[in-house]
């Protein structure tokens, strides 16, 4: 039995690495993988060591306040490393947590396959340097990316597509999972997707549910309108939450009609005719179903402020990265208000030349994102590097 660490702080990362994990146990059934993920992994028979979910913050600040457990986490993968000296090293993302752990690795001579690159491209950039010093394979997933690496000097990296265009795949057929969750057939309805993790909820959510409002009294007066003017919001309850963690009364579920879904995601995401959402892997999520959206995000203050002399990109959301121009509209910190939310949801309406147009950028988005089988193509790359640091010890 062969034994790898998997790494794979947040929700996306958990997510990619199962088809990961999945991928490479299909090639080769000796192998035992344990480490950091969530219910994904979990389901995928990797052995949990730590919860993502304990872990997986964003921004300076937020690092700082949860510092206690990351470090338990770092020493206690520390010695695992020592004790089990697995064959293989599997980081995914989350690179403050992950490039600590890469060095540790590397002095005890276990090969790191990185799958997802760290958003270097973005800020930072100075940690090429570190990711070609300590990792033995990198693959990457936007199609940006290999050359950006290999233009300085990072040669051991390989493009191997989207995981999401595999994964990406709705449950139910057209109007199914409107007819199966009562939904008005003709109502327009609009998802709320304010992310996942429990400080996005309280800075993000409460706009969110102020901007529904906005558009109720514009679009639908009350419930009893025409069905063509009736709304009807959606709000995905993620994994890593529980009901009573989104502040929302029946009242005002009632009121906006809004309907908080804990199951098939996907299948929510296709319903929608627009959705205001968190920036993150959803954007590219709702890109590959084709539902036009608007972008939103906000940093604590600090962080902000702080990441604005870091960030060396022209777009916050991977949609408009990966397009390489503004395709969606996005609203960051300070821009991000009701009104404005509200103002920029109205302006791609369905029915609105705006609307189809998005839908056609985001065509062109996916056909960038590459072919099927990232995962499998991910497991072999993996898989050739711990047989080839195999047969060098040998």
């Amino acid at each position: 039995m062969k034994e790898i660490m998997i790494v794979a702080g947040e929700a996306s990362g958990d997510m990619h690495g199962a088809g990961l994990v999945a991928a490479m146990t299909a090639l080769d059934p000796e192998l035992h993988f344990s480490g950091v993920g969530d219910q994904a992994l979990a389901a995928q028979g990797v052995e949990i060591l730590y919860p993502s979910r304990q872990l997986a913050v964003v921004g300076i600040i937020e690092v700082l306040s949860h510092w206690r457990e990351i470090r338990a986490a770092l020493n206690g993968l520390t010695r695992q490393l020592k004790d089990k000296r697995p064959s293989l090293l599997i980081l995914i993302d989350f690179p403050d947590f992950n490039l600590i752990l890469a060095k540790r690795a590397k002095k005890l001579g276990i090969p790191i396959f990185y799958y997802i690159s760290p958003q270097v491209w973005a800020w930072r950039s100075g940690r090429v340097r570190t990711i070609a010093r300590l990792v033995d394979k990198l693959a990457v997933i936007l199609p940006f990316e290999e050359k950006f690496y290999a233009s300085r000097g990072v040669l051991q990296v390989e493009f191997v597509g989207h995981p999401l265009v595999d994964a990406v795949k709705p449950d139910f057929q057209s109007g199914e999972f409107r007819k199966q969750y009562g939904i008005e057939p003709h109502a327009t309805v609009i998802g709320i997707l304010p992310g996942s993790r429990r400080r996005e909820i309280t800075s993000i959510l409460p706009d969110f549910i102020k901007t529904a409002r906005l558009l109720a009294q514009q679009k639908a007066p009350s419930l009893s309108a025409p069905p063509a003017e009736r709304l009807c919001f959606l709000l995905p309850l993620a994994p890593t939450l529980s009901p009573e963690d989104l502040g929302l009364t029946e009242d005002v579920c009632h009121e906006l009609n809004i309907k908080v879904i804990a199951d098939h995601r996907y299948d929510l995401m296709a319903a929608c005719d627009l959705v205001m959402t968190a920036s993150g892997t959803v954007t590219l999520e709702l890109a590959l179903l084709n539902i036009p959206m608007v972008v939103t995000y906000r940093f604590a203050p600090l962080t902000y402020r702080l990441g604005r002399m870091l960030v060396n990109v022209k777009h916050a959301s991977l949609v408009n990265l990966v397009a390489d121009r503004e395709v969606v509209t996005e609203l960051i910190q300070d821009d991000f208000t009701p009104r404005t939310l509200a103002e920029a949801l109205l302006a791609i309406w369905p029915g609105t030349d705006r609307h189809r147009r998005v839908i056609k950028d985001l065509q062109e988005v996916c056909a960038r994102l590459g072919p099927h089988g990232a995962s499998q193509k991910a497991a072999r790359l993996a898989l050739a590097l711990l047989q080839d640091k195999t047969a060098e010890k040998k």
